[in-house]
């Protein structure tokens, strides 16, 4: 599967979205995570000689044009935020302001 972003990094993502309560960023996170796993189970799937190939590569097919968009999705949540992109830290003033809020 091509991917944008490695398991660390979402979970970096994820885990300081979640710590500042800023579920945006952490939600396309899981979301990415469950289409990953979907697209292993139908790789493993067409790996087996007894299944519908065809079933499991156009879902294969589905879940990777899925992955790409909501990788785009989060790359251009992350900009509007104006998160690190080098890092993938958020920003001090966004996580001042969810502070500031509770």
């Amino acid at each position: 599967m091509n991917t944008r972003y490695s398991n660390e990094q979402l979970t970096h993502i994820r885990n300081q979205a979640l710590i500042y309560q800023c579920a945006c960023p952490a939600h396309v996170t899981v979301v990415v995570d469950a289409v990953r796993t979907l697209h292993e189970q139908q790789q493993n799937c067409l790996n087996e000689s007894d299944t519908d190939h065809a079933v499991h590569a156009r879902i294969k097919q589905s879940a990777q044009l899925a992955h790409d968009e909501l990788e785009n999705c989060l790359t251009d949540i992350l900009k509007l935020e104006g998160w690190d992109m080098d890092t993938l830290k958020m920003p001090e003033y966004l996580k001042k302001r969810l502070l500031d809020g509770i």
